[in-house]
């Protein structure tokens, strides 16, 4: 919510910072994005898992501590969503492609529901981030998400990183639900 600016005013002070960019561009716009952004002393970041620019970005960020993470499927998309955006596969089997596509191309991570993350994480690996956005507590709102997950749920499947947002974001009392999320990881 606060721009580049917060976000390297955070960095600069030791704060690890996952900068949720979704980048996709051509070739030269990807990797001076993804030079200036290693400089910043960011930890994370995403960008579409196309194979080219998972390339281009590794070979950007090369020699910085900064993690790429190929965003596979929108979590908010269903195989309806897919299929209308012209592509052949449904979710699950996407996801699978760009995750072997993301490994051989250097990637850090790995951004996909929950639902796919057991089946990516036999592909990546134990060393791979998992990152699973699409997270909702047990009767929370799912919103705009269709492949959602609760937090043990996507902990036993093998997700590295949870991305939970509105959920705490939404409450009256954040801290006890951000707590209790915890609590939930902890006992999966």
């Amino acid at each position: 919510a606060g721009g580049l600016d917060f976000a390297r005013e955070l960095a600069s002070g030791g704060t690890r910072i996952f900068l949720d960019m979704k980048l996709l561009d051509i070739d030269n716009t990807i990797a001076k994005g993804v030079e200036a952004i290693a400089r910043m002393g960011m930890t994370m970041l995403t960008l579409h898992a196309y194979p080219k620019t998972m390339k281009v970005a590794v070979e950007a960020a090369r020699g910085s501590d900064l993690c790429l993470l190929g965003v596979t499927v929108l979590t908010s998309m269903d195989e309806q969503d897919v299929i209308d955006a012209g592509y052949e596969h449904d979710p699950h089997t996407l996801v699978l492609r760009r995750s072997e596509q993301a490994l051989h191309a250097g990637m850090g991570g790995i951004v996909c529901s929950a639902e796919e993350a057991e089946a990516v994480r036999r592909i990546v690996g134990p060393n791979m981030a998992v990152v699973t956005p699409g997270i909702r507590p047990k009767g929370s709102d799912h919103g705009d998400q269709k492949r959602v997950v609760t937090p043990a749920q996507a902990i036993r499947n093998g997700s590295s990183h949870l991305v939970v947002g509105r959920p705490i974001v939404g409450a009256a009392d954040r801290r006890a639900v951000a707590e209790a999320i915890l609590d939930e990881m902890r006992s999966a």
